[in-house]
């Protein structure tokens, strides 16, 4: 059965002007524009706004949603799969929002000053840690792949121990890297601490070179990532991505 904008927008819960607003930018056509000029949805349209609305929920911005739903590769069931993934990462974060949220009324009910060890339970909650911004990255550059889907489904399993270790063991790779750095990108040295940070990326998802290009290249153009380098070492961004890129060139198979 057809359904109006007017009885989409009430069912949808969203407003007639966003249904307008995503027919302009092409993200929702409708089925059929009536003589009368009334636009007309049907079932297909329906899922699709669905879709969009998960979208909208885990913060993908419009362009990037209208990308992903018009590539050929699109495929709505492995979509919502990945969806349900997504929410359960949200879901998870917001059961950690909520948990510090009663921690810090018991303080305040009780008159007792929060201790340390509380305080930063509290700021890692609202903390972005240098997993989550790459996963953003990701999520940005590559949208709906498959390295995208792994990282997700791996960080959900992490617990708050796995994220403390590994914390701690890429602080100690990078005190070695900014040393190991006086040799230079190209040098042996430095390469093999490039072999070791691809391999450490199996963590999160299976690499290939050319996604490793695409970081070393974000490595130096992202003012995020290159501040994290250069906390280690002034300049350290820089050779990183050079070294990268030395390392899928010398690697990756002859076609």
């Amino acid at each position: 059965m057809p359904y109006t904008v007017n009885k989409l927008a009430q069912l949808a819960g969203v407003s007639v002007r966003t249904l307008h607003y995503y027919d302009e930018v092409g993200l929702l056509k409708p089925s059929k524009i009536e003589k009368n000029g009334y636009r007309s949805y049907e079932e297909r349209e329906l899922l699709k706004l669905q879709q969009i609305m998960f979208f909208r929920e885990l913060d993908f911005p419009v362009e990037e949603i209208k990308k992903i739903m018009s590539s050929p590769a699109f495929d709505m069931r492995q979509a919502l799969r990945d969806h349900r993934v997504m929410i359960e990462l949200k879901k998870k974060r917001l059961a950690g929002l909520i948990k510090t949220i009663d921690k810090t009324i018991q303080k305040l009910d009780s008159k007792k000053p929060m201790d340390e060890k509380d305080m930063q339970e509290a700021f890692d909650t609202f903390g972005e840690d240098t997993v989550k911004k790459y996963a953003e990255e990701v999520k940005q550059r590559w949208g709906h792949t498959e390295a995208y889907k792994q990282s997700m489904e791996r960080y959900a399993k992490t617990t708050k121990e796995d994220m403390e270790k590994y914390k701690k063991d890429a602080d100690i790779f990078m005190k070695k890297a900014a040393e190991v750095s006086a040799h230079g990108a190209l040098s042996p040295e430095f390469q093999e601490i490039i072999a070791q940070h691809f391999d450490a990326l199996r963590t999160w998802y299976e690499p290939n070179f050319e996604m490793y290009r695409g970081l070393a290249k974000m490595y130096v153009d992202d003012p995020r990532f290159t501040a994290y380098y250069e906390k280690y070492k002034p300049g350290l961004a820089k050779i990183f991505s050079e070294a990268m890129l030395y390392y899928a060139d010398q690697n990756e198979p002859k076609k």
